[in-house]
């Protein structure tokens, strides 16, 4: 419930900020991609102003994902390790666990037949 609070209480505000801007910013803007004429452009791209701080706010929210992922590879194939040995423990006390219900069923046998 509190996530869902903070998530209002940050999101709704980022919302009409983002509003704001984009209503503010509509007109069209060239985006030129030819550095070397400038005057008469090969590559140009004519969209409202708003659409690229969008795009950059986008770009950087899936570079900082894509750098954080990278950063945890470490951790991730450490946790991977660490599931495996865990596993192999677990096999080894189950497999021990086994061998002693069924030596205490053996004794336990040896004893009814010794003491007939």
């Amino acid at each position: 419930m509190f996530r869902r609070i903070l998530a209002l209480l940050i999101g709704f505000p980022l919302g009409i900020i983002l509003v704001a801007i984009a209503v503010s910013n509509r007109q069209p803007v060239d985006l030129i991609l030819d550095p070397f004429r400038p005057e008469t452009p090969a590559l140009s791209v004519e969209l409202p102003f708003y659409i690229y701080l969008m795009a950059a706010l986008v770009l950087g929210v899936i570079l900082g994902g894509v750098a954080t992922w990278m950063g945890q590879s470490r951790w991730r194939q450490t946790a991977r390790s660490q599931g495996r040995r865990a596993a192999r423990w677990q096999a080894e006390a189950d497999r021990l666990a086994r061998e002693r219900e069924a030596a205490a069923e053996t004794a336990d046998q040896q004893l009814a037949i010794s003491s007939r």
